[in-house]
Formats: C-alpha cells, sequence, structure tokens
C-alpha cells in the first residue's frame, strides 16, 4: 500500500500524502482525548482533514472502537466532500465486517472496491528479497524458496519469518542452513493439524522449486527443464502419496502408466546414485511435508 503513496508522491510531489495503520489512528485519537484539551483534537483532525490523500492499511480493525469510529466518520465525509482521495485496506470486504457501524461500512462501499488477492510465488520471492536487502541481511534462495513456498495468504506472516530467521542468525551467531528455519518456523508454517499431502500439492511445490507453472508440468513439452521436474513429481506423488499410478498420470497431463514408471525409475535411479540430486529431492520433500 505506501507503494501507492510512493508512486503518487512521484507522478504529483506538491500532493499532501499520509499513510496510516489502523492502529497508529487509533492511537492518535486515543492519545488526544486523553490530553483533555480541544486544541489537541484540532490538531490531530487538521493533520488527517487537510490531505489531498489519506492512506488507513488494514482499517478493519477500528471495528469495535467507537471514538476511532466515530472521528474517522467525520474525516471521510470532511474528505470526500472535499473530493480528495482515500485508499483503505482490509482483509475482507465490507459486506463481511458484520459488527462495523453501518454508516461507515455504507462509506467504504461507495468507492471501488478491488480484491488484489494472494500475492503470487515470484511477488513473495521478491518481498523477501526486498527486505533482506533493506535489512542487509542475506539468506540462501532454498531458505526463501522454502519461506515463500509455505505462507502464500499472508505479507506480515511471510515478513515475520523472515525477522523471525534474522534475529535468531543475529541472537546466536550463526548461518541459517534449511533445517534451521524449518526448525525455527515451525510455530509459523506448521499448522497444528498436518497438511494433508496430495498429488496436487506435490505438482504444485515442484512446479514452483523450479519456478515453472503448473500448466508447464501437464502440457506435452519435453524439454529438460520441464520433462525433469515433471519426472520428479511422478516419482514424489508416488512416494509421498497413496495415489495410484493412473491418477498420477491423469494429473499430470493424461500420461499413460508406462510413462509414470518410467518416470519414477529414471528419478529413483538418480536419486540412489546422485548425491547432490539426492539432496535436492530431500530439499523438496521438506517443502512438502515440513514436520
Amino acid at each position: 500500500m505506501q507503494s501507492i503513496g510512493h508512486f503518487i508522491l512521484q507522478q504529483q510531489p506538491e500532493k499532501k500524502v499520509i499513510y496510516v495503520t489502523s492502529e497508529q489512528f487509533t492511537n492518535e485519537v486515543i492519545d488526544s482525548i486523553r490530553n483533555g484539551n480541544a486544541s489537541a483534537m484540532t490538531k490531530l483532525r487538521d493533520k488527517y482533514r487537510t490531505v489531498d490523500v489519506l492512506m488507513i492499511d488494514d482499517v478493519q480493525f477500528i471495528i469495535g472502537k467507537e471514538s476511532t469510529q466515530e472521528e474517522f466518520f467525520h474525516t471521510f465525509n470532511v474528505l470526500h466532500s472535499a473530493r480528495k482521495q482515500i485508499i483503505l485496506s482490509s482483509d475482507k470486504p465490507p459486506k463481511d465486517m458484520e459488527t462495523l457501524e453501518e454508516r461507515i461500512r455504507s462509506r467504504f462501499e461507495w468507492g471501488l472496491l478491488a480484491d488484489i488477492g494472494y500475492p503470487d510465488y515470484e511477488t513473495r520471492m521478491a518481498i523477501l528479497r526486498r527486505k533482506e536487502e533493506i535489512d542487509g541481511f542475506h539468506l540462501d534462495d532454498e531458505v526463501l524458496d522454502y519461506i515463500a513456498i509455505n505462507i502464500k495468504s499472508n505479507i506480515r506472516e511471510l515478513e515475520g519469518a523472515l525477522n523471525k530467521l534474522i534475529a535468531f542468525s543475529n541472537l546466536e551467531d550463526t548461518v541459517i542452513t534449511m533445517d534451521v528455519a524449518v526448525r525455527e518456523l515451525q510455530n509459523i508454517i506448521s499448522p497444528d493439524k498436518p497438511k494433508e499431502i496430495t498429488p496436487q500439492l506435490v505438482i504444485e511445490i515442484v512446479a514452483e522449486h523450479f519456478n515453472i507453472s503448473t500448466d508447464q508440468m501437464i502440457s506435452k513439452n519435453r524439454s529438460s527443464e520441464i520433462a525433469k521436474p515433471r519426472q520428479i513429481a511422478m516419482y514424489l506423488c508416488k512416494n509421498m502419496t497413496s495415489a495410484q499410478l493412473e491418477t498420477i498420470g491423469a494429473l499430470l497431463g493424461g500420461r499413460d502408466h508406462s510413462t509414470i514408471i518410467h518416470g519414477i525409475k529414471k528419478i529413483t535411479e538418480e536419486y540412489q546414485n546422485d548425491e547432490n540430486f539426492h539432496h535436492l529431492i530431500e530439499t523438496i520433500k521438506k517443502k512438502i511435508n515440513p514436520n
């Protein structure tokens, strides 16, 4: 969301843009009320009601906070009447905010509603690498890959996982290996209920590991960049799920029984005879089943 603010300022540097989280906004309202004088509240209102663009992140957290909702309601009205821009983010659409005051919900619905959706794998990796750069820290790609594959829906969890590893590394003065990452992130990545390992999950994780799409995995493409991951998926589906060979073949583009057997045999031989390839398969298996 802050990127939107930066873009606006790049295009129109004269604009007054404020970005704030709902928690920060709430705290400022509370502080103004606590001061018990009119000047504190006037200062707060001048700050938020004289902007060209007001951006509030995680606005759903004002639900149940009466004074904050009241202040937000009037701030919204002032800015809207002045034809200023208001940009809000939340983890759910207004219609699903059941305990939000109706007058505020209706204002949320006045504007354009856009479902941003979850960031894809490439975006998650980019977020992690950018945070690495900002923090001046470096982790192996396989560790970043492990985080990006297993944390899909929450950017704060994504960054929180990276922060946890950075803090652990600094505190213990140790390098973050894959084993360390799996151990230290088990409360974040491993759910209380073990994840069901399905052929579809295996195919998705193998595809993400090799930075190809699942559509490529099931396509007729026979290039080594696609065929090898496809055979690895065959092997892991056979060894990590209860799926029959016919089912695996159907999920991988309708391939026949003999093709699946050939792929499994080829990967088994390489797994047994090539130490580096053995390590690769074990790494992917940990991504599929971190427990």
